[in-house]
This record gives C-alpha cells, structure tokens and sequence, in this order.
C-alpha cells in the first residue's frame, strides 16, 4: 500500500465515524487527513524527482567511466611513447628533469644545463647516480 492509498483510507475511517462536519473532533480529524495528503503527494513528487536524477546520475556514471577508460587507454598508449625519455634528479636543485634520448647522438662528454634552475648537468655523473642506486637501467 502507498503513503497516498493509506491516506485515503484513514479519509474513509473518518467519514464512516459519522462526526458530521461541525464537531470540533471532525474538523481536527479532517484538517490532519488534509495535511497527510499534502504530504504523501510532496512525497510521491519528491520520488518522482529521485527517479529522474537516479537516471541523470547513472548517465554521468556511464560518460565518467567512459572517459576513465579512455584516458587510462591514452595514458597506455603515452607511456608507450615515452621510450628515450630519461628522467634525473637535478643535484643542485633536487627537480626532476627530463631528457629524451636524441641528447646522446651529438657527444658523450657534453653537458646539459638544468630547466629549474640553470645549473650544469654532468650526464656522466647522472649515469652512475643512477647506477649506483641498484637499478641497471634508467627510468624511463
């Protein structure tokens, strides 16, 4: 049974106690009838208006999990293209600077200034930091 379908039958009750509609009793019972109508319609209103925004919702859901998908796709698909990219820790400044690997075809024995903060980079050094931290290949 619905709130409205209760309602409606506490209406029949009061009517059947044959009050008649002057007696102070009638007019309390009658006003609370009124009231609890007002409210099981607000109600059914208001589950109307949940439905609806349960459907807007469960649209956003699907465009968001859609975008995930995609971007945790496009970020696969980066991850693959940054291959030759190295990354190191600026001695000087503690940033994480980054260098693809084209840097290496000119001379081995150069160096490279930082981004942050304008130091000199000595690569040779950076190598065996790297080296010298257990792992036998750079991070790419």
């Amino acid at each position: 049974m619905t709130i409205s379908e209760r309602v409606a039958y506490l209406k029949g009750l009061a009517e059947g106690l044959n009050l008649g509609s002057d007696t102070k009793e009638a007019k309390l019972f009658n006003a609370i009838i009124d009231v609890l109508e007002d409210i099981a319609l607000e109600l059914e209103e208001d589950a109307d208006r949940l439905d609806v925004l349960d459907e807007d919702l469960a649209n956003v859901e699907d465009i968001v999990y859609d975008l995930e998908d995609e971007w945790d796709d496009a970020w696969d698909e980066e991850e693959d293209e940054d291959d030759g990219v190295y990354e190191f820790e600026c001695p000087n400044c503690h940033e994480t600077v980054f260098f693809d690997e084209s840097i290496f075809e000119d001379d081995e024995d150069f160096e490279l200034e930082c981004p942050a903060c304008g130091a000199k980079l000595d690569l040779d050094s950076l190598f065996e930091e790297e080296e010298g931290e257990g792992d036998d290949e750079l991070e790419f």
